[in-house]
């Protein structure tokens, strides 16, 4: 079987992805599980039916439970179960019916900082305009053109090229020259960890230059002066001095969005993981605020919506909402909830922390942390402290190495998959996410498991382990936004009989502006076009857009007076994507792995020759908490000082490392009880201090 994409489809235009294109090579890949696996007292696993495997699970999660209390079970979900739909909804049915807050996602560990914005800041409840109205761009450590995510739609180098052509201007803020920065009108090459600073910067500059929509500001929004006061410090050449840029680029960023009448604004990993994400997110939607890039009333709505219900398409704001320290309280480093779920950067402490409240059993839906957590060191600790853990997972990764049980699920291509979790992205708030569009498409399954598997799709999994449990299962909508309403218009469900595919999407797409069977009816993706235009304020709306939020100003005031890290780590290390791949999934294929099979360590050349490290040559990276082998590689694009790495490589802590077979952790070289965000806990995952080295025989890690 071969993938390719549709040329004719109206929002992809004929692009996919090379991890898209080998989809259907994953599904004969040697290492996939097709039973699922009981861990052995010697800690081998052995076979067994997935009927089986569900009912143990259930029983050992009331035991726990009845001994230990709801909040001793928790959920970890993760990317793979992140974007699945009925999975995610029935997991978490599942943990309201045992009973348990303590739900755990990516979120809080990739891009914390984009829902702690909009609970300080508010959203503009009509949205963005569509990116084909742009005039200006800044991205902030992103690289759509990769990572296929951050600002540009869902066809992000097609997009480029086209609003480029029409005039429109890129700004690019990253220590690195990524294959999206070197289309970059401006580029500012800057420290890492200095985002916040310059987009202080750049808003200070656009008050004291005018260059701001007035009447807007007046008519919407609240905390202008608290703003000026705060971004007071970050003159030109303060930033500059910091951030290790020219202080006329601060000067020129600022004109060239100043003078853009409609522009749009995104960050990424790069930006999120690199220290204070939510001072970064929430400046740059001051600077969309500022410059009044929203939607008004009067104007038509691109996209009214096809599977995920809009907000309400007002020329209003929503006003700030609750967003951090909220819902169940973390027993360590004073943690609590945000809008973007519990801090996972905790979850290994709750695992490990003696005494009541500790986590004993953990649910993973298609996640792996002992990749992708913070502190590998601490995570596959916790990982063997538990009672039970459970993983829903299609492989033997690091993390199901430990299980309990591992159930694999029924890959892509066999299930029924549609584009709702692409449309939810779109969600946020911050314009080129998402759909501009309203597409949708139903995509029926195409291929049957191998003959003599023993899978079921993950909610079908849950729902077996609910059964066993005692635990009734209501699913709510995933379409809806309204938390409140998804609760009062939940399905609940037989728990004597299991329901069908059909059942289930239209349980969680319940509520979706174009019913679902209508979307079914063609294979092919296509638009539901239908006019909205945005309404006027309604008489009597008082909420307004903060751009004063005062936890936020409390932190730029620490930012202005926060002195230059002095320590022995003259390097820092950066993420990076890498095009062939994604986090820690699949790296079996051959095209995949035609330019790398492990993640290098990038490096200037001119850092290369200054420790005397050739290209391909193996490194000692070591930051205050470990050290780790990588293998060198060069990067005339990197600003010098930096080394950048893909993150989620590597095996597991107690194996010795392999960087050419396995790849790098850079989760290892991570704390999570130091220079931690205090909102949602993400600790440096980016712009870590290292010390860079050759490495020798007799420094084997």
């Amino acid at each position: 079987m071969a993938l390719h994409g549709d040329k004719d489809d109206p929002a992809y235009h004929g692009y996919s992805c090379i991890k898209g294109r080998e989809m259907a090579a994953v599904h004969r890949f040697p290492s996939r599980l097709l039973h699922s696996m009981r861990q052995l007292p010697d800690g081998r696993h052995e076979p067994i039916a997935v009927d089986q495997a569900c009912r143990e699970i259930g029983s050992r999660l009331r035991t726990i439970i009845d001994e230990h209390g709801p909040r001793s079970v928790a959920l970890f979900i993760g990317t793979y179960g992140y974007c699945n739909f009925p999975a995610q909804a029935f997991a978490l049915a599942l943990m309201r019916a045992l009973g348990s807050p303590m739900v755990f996602s990516p979120q809080t560990i990739d891009q914390p900082g984009k829902g702690i914005a909009i609970g300080m800041h508010g959203l503009w409840l009509a949205g963005n305009p569509p990116l084909e109205s742009w005039e200006a761009l800044l991205l902030v450590g992103t690289n759509p053109i990769v990572s296929m995510n951050g600002g540009l739609g869902p066809n992000p180098a097609r997009a480029l090229k086209r609003a480029q052509a029409r005039g429109m201007k890129l700004v690019v803020i990253d220590p690195r020259r990524t294959e999206t920065a070197r289309r970059a009108d401006l580029h500012l090459q800057c420290r890492p960890g200095e985002d916040g600073a310059i987009l202080a910067g750049i808003v200070r500059e656009l008050i004291a230059t005018g260059r701001l929509d007035n009447a807007f500001i007046r008519d919407e929004t609240t905390g202008l002066d608290a703003l000026k006061a705060s971004v007071a410090p970050f003159t030109p050449a303060m930033v500059a001095e910091r951030a290790g840029i020219p202080a006329q680029q601060i000067i020129e960023a600022a004109a060239i969005l100043g003078n853009a009448r409609v522009g749009g604004v995104s960050a990424g990993t790069g930006a999120n993981m690199s220290g204070e994400s939510a001072v970064t997110e929430y400046l740059l939607r001051v600077i969309q605020t500022l410059r009044g890039w929203l939607l008004r009333a009067g104007e038509k709505r691109p996209n009214p919506g096809v599977l995920i219900e809009p907000l309400p398409a007002l020329a209003a704001a929503s006003g700030p909402s609750p967003c951090w320290d909220m819902g169940e309280r973390m027993r360590v480093r004073g943690l609590a909830g945000t809008n973007m779920n519990l801090p996972t950067a905790a979850l290994a402490d709750e695992i490990l922390m003696p005494g009541e409240g500790r986590i004993r059993a953990l649910i993973v839906l298609g996640g792996n942390p002992v990749a992708a957590w913070p502190d590998q060191i601490k995570t596959q600790e916790a990982m063997r402290a538990l009672d039970l853990l459970v993983c829903l997972d299609p492989r033997m990764t690091q993390t199901a190495r430990n299980a309990d049980y591992v159930i694999p699920p029924k890959l892509q291509l066999e299930i029924e998959t549609n584009s709702a979790f692409y449309e939810h992205c779109g969600t946020a708030g911050l314009g080129g996410w998402g759909y501009d569009e309203p597409y949708g498409v139903v995509c029926p399954p195409v291929l049957s498991p191998p003959p003599g598997a023993d899978v079921e799709e993950e909610w079908e999994s849950l729902y077996r382990i609910a059964q066993s449990a005692g635990a009734p299962l209501a699913i709510r909508s995933l379409s809806i936004l309204d938390p409140a309403r998804a609760e009062a218009e939940e399905t609940r469900l037989d728990m004597t009989i299991k329901p069908d595919v059909a059942t289930v999407w239209h349980a969680v797409l319940k509520g979706a502006p174009v019913d679902y069977d209508v979307v079914a009816r063609s294979p092919e993706g296509r638009l539901f076009p239908r006019e909205t235009v945005v309404e006027p304020r309604p008489e009597g709306w008082t909420a307004r857009l903060d751009l004063g939020a005062a936890p936020i100003m409390q932190d730029l005031e620490a930012i202005a007076a926060r002195k230059p890290r002095g320590d022995s780590y003259p390097f820092r290390l950066i993420a990076r994507r890498m095009n062939d791949f994604h986090n820690s999934n699949w790296r079996e294929s051959p095209r995949q792995r035609r330019h790398y099979s492990y993640n290098p360590a990038f490096m200037h050349p001119d850092d290369m020759a200054a420790i005397g490290v050739l290209e391909g040559e193996e490194v000692l990276i070591r930051s205050e908490r470990a050290t780790v082998l990588g293998i060198a590689a060069a990067d005339e694009g990197l600003r010098p000082g930096c080394v950048s790495m893909s993150h989620a490589w590597g095996g597991a802590p107690d194996e010795p490392d392999q960087p050419a077979i396995h790849g790098t952790s850079t989760s290892r070289l991570c704390f999570t009880d130091r220079d931690y965000d205090r909102y949602s806990g993400i600790p440096l995952m980016s712009a870590i201090p290292v010390a860079i080295s050759p490495a020798t025989d007799n420094q084997a890690v």
